[in-house]
């Protein structure tokens, strides 16, 4: 549940991360304050404005939340704030002129992480305003902050005993080979210390049909993305094509098959419409496309496989959250379509039928042969080159799969290798190359 989260687009750490710190907000203070002011810094001012960051706190502040927000009822929202200068949370009206009380500091950072974000609130007779400070750390997760940073006294987790825990490729393994059981089963295991099986398996089930809409709803719309950039919508003419044509060979017709689903995703978030975070907007394409794959060309594919295959993500998908990181704005684009290729990688060997070490092989794959991918959004949109990224990203996965099924399991570089190769690879990038529209194909193709 950490890991596929059910909200807008175009990103996780900009729009979903924000909309909810500003909710968090709002939601600890004690009465209605006379006004209140966001600040965004680092990667959330260089690139907000592309990211409907500021959409997002305008949301967030009014008690909208990302899983539950009508897609198609945020632009009169907006327009409503920004009209009347003011929004309503809970009944209460705060008078909110967006040039004074949302300011983009560029080219300034917060210490603890580069998607900084401070609230401020201030309440009648008070002298000083409630200062609060928030960092979005990729994939829609959120920590409050103290002065130093991140608050020490977070709670960052449940003091609940997993039955299996591992926290490394090595023990994942080890794991498996203690208890005789796959990569998938493990984690479903381990989710059974939090709630029932029932329930997580509907979870899943939301998941999973969300995944599906948003490619249905992808291949069905036409016209212009938004934000300047004239980026024309793709997926639908493409989806035409391809289920007119009766001459294509096979082979190709599935890759063009998979790059469609993909793009059709990215295509949703980029116009700010519902996806899955899986593990980040910006990356929300591979996995149901990879998924899609298996629904629509293996034989035998059912749901039951279809959660199997989110299992196994997931286990793939901790790994990189707790060794390294999956924030752009941290690793670039490695740790976000690079992440999701990874586990798309392991889903898919797991469904066909794979060992625990050809999934972690296929893991492994993923990712190595995604070391040092930038984030260089041109105009700060999550479209160029995100969406075309994403379709690389799924036909890439699916070859990491066959890739390592075609093996007994034993490679060279291990999972835990090559997680660390790319926390080093990303702590090394020039931050012009981190989500913060700097460098790159943001900087070299003219924006139109």
């Amino acid at each position: 549940m950490d890991l596929f989260t059910i909200g807008i687009g175009p990103s996780s750490s900009h729009t979903v991360g924000p909309m909810r710190a500003a909710l968090m907000f709002m939601e600890q203070l004690s009465g209605t304050p006379a006004r209140v002011q966001c600040d965004l810094y680092g990667s959330l001012a260089l690139t907000g404005k592309g990211h409907a960051t500021d959409a997002a706190i305008l949301l967030g502040l009014s008690g909208y939340r990302p899983e539950t927000v009508d897609p198609d009822a945020v632009t009169d929202i907006l327009a409503t704030i920004r009209h009347d200068e003011q929004i309503r949370y809970r009944g209460d009206i705060i008078p909110f002129v967006e040039s004074r009380d949302l300011l983009f500091h560029m080219g300034e950072f917060l210490e603890a992480h580069s998607n900084g974000m401070r609230f401020s609130a201030w309440f009648e007779g008070a002298d000083e305003p409630i200062v609060r400070d928030y960092y979005s750390i990729g994939g829609g997760a959120v920590l409050p902050g103290s002065v130093e940073g991140i608050d020490p006294n977070t709670p960052l987790g449940h003091n609940i005993v997993q039955p299996y825990p591992f926290s490394s490729g090595a023990e994942m393994l080890a794991m498996g080979e203690e208890t005789g059981l796959c990569i998938g089963t493990i984690v479903q295991r381990n989710e059974g210390a939090w709630r029932a099986q029932a329930e997580t398996d509907a979870f899943l089930d939301r998941v999973i049909d969300a995944m599906s809409e948003s490619i249905d709803r992808g291949m069905k719309q036409e016209g212009l993305l938004p934000g300047g950039l004239k980026v024309r919508r793709r997926a639908r003419a493409i989806h035409a094509r391809l289920r007119a044509s009766q001459d294509v060979p096979a082979p190709a017709q599935v890759f063009e098959w998979v790059s469609l689903f993909a793009l059709a995703v990215n295509e949703e978030n980029a116009a700010g419409g519902r996806v899955v975070t899986a593990p980040t907007n910006g990356a929300a394409g591979v996995i149901p496309a990879v998924l899609r794959y298996y629904r629509r060309f293996v034989p035998g594919a059912d749901r039951e496989g279809e959660r199997t295959f989110l299992y196994t993500a997931a286990a793939i998908g901790f790994l990189y959250k707790k060794r390294a990181s999956i924030s752009a704005a941290e690793m670039g684009c490695q740790g976000e379509v690079g992440v999701a290729c990874s586990m798309a990688a392991a889903a898919l060997a797991a469904v066909l039928g794979g060992t625990n070490q050809q999934v972690e092989n296929a893991a492994e794959i993923g990712m190595e042969h995604n070391l040092g991918l930038t984030c260089d959004p041109i105009g700060g949109l999550v479209q160029i080159p995100c969406i075309e990224r994403n379709t690389m990203g799924a036909v890439k996965a699916i070859n990491a799969a066959y890739l390592a099924l075609q093996g007994d399991g034993r490679h060279i570089v291990s999972l835990d290798a090559v997680i660390e190769t790319m926390r080093q690879t990303g702590e090394d990038m020039a931050s012009r190359y981190k989500e913060t529209s700097l460098g790159g194909l943001a900087v070299n193709v003219v924006e139109c």
